[in-house]
């Protein structure tokens, strides 16, 4: 069985997605994090570094942190959403772009403009630019591509789906005027947002 602990943050709605993707059984654990619950001794265990998603796949006798290894972990296991050959190293490379650039920038404005009680500006500003620049590199790939990493959905779409979609509505001033002016990122989300597995997956836990 399948055990992923989680939470409704974009990192932990990746996995989320994928197992409801992959149509594979699992047991969800929710982990709240608004209530410190990622700090607790038993969660530790399987996520040393106190953050959400883990999986435990308990017929590997393996467990994971880290939404991008679990996602390429249970594309190998089930053989789905991540392509041979040099596709692979494409649909890699911007998973990669998602955890290293995408998400953290944004996870940097959200916080900004959302939870910093000193009201920044330059904080804003400069989270707001490099969105807006990553959003650019994104719509460049959109307008070539279908989805993310060429001509098929796979763990790209899903690591960087909640991420637009979920600040979509938390920092709605600063991301709505952003992709209103990028078509290609648009279609590309109402495309990956009617899914039925995504829709499951936005949803959880």
């Amino acid at each position: 069985m399948l055990h992923l602990y989680s939470w409704g943050t974009p990192n932990g709605r990746k996995i989320f997605i994928m197992l409801e993707e992959l149509g594979v059984p699992y047991e969800s654990h929710p982990v709240n994090i608004g209530k410190d619950e990622q700090f607790d001794p038993e969660f530790l265990k399987i996520s040393p570094n106190n953050k959400i998603p883990a999986l435990v796949d308990d017929e590997a006798g393996l467990s994971l942190f880290e939404s991008g290894a679990i996602l390429i972990y249970l594309a190998e296991k089930f053989g789905k959403f991540l392509p041979e050959g040099k596709d692979r190293h494409t649909a890699i490379q911007w998973l990669m772009w998602q955890m290293g650039g995408l998400g953290p920038m944004m996870g940097q404005l959200g916080w900004f403009v959302v939870s910093d009680k000193e009201a920044t500006p330059v904080g804003v500003e400069r989270y707001a630019k490099e969105t807006a620049r990553l959003f650019n590199v994104l719509e460049k790939q959109l307008s070539q591509h279908p989805y993310v990493a060429g001509d098929d959905y796979s763990i790209a779409d899903m690591a960087i789906y909640p991420w637009i979609a979920q600040y979509r509505v938390r920092v709605k001033d600063y991301i709505e005027p952003l992709l209103q002016e990028r078509p290609h990122i648009l279609a590309w989300l109402d495309k990956v947002g009617a899914r039925p597995a995504v829709i499951a997956g936005m949803k959880l836990p």
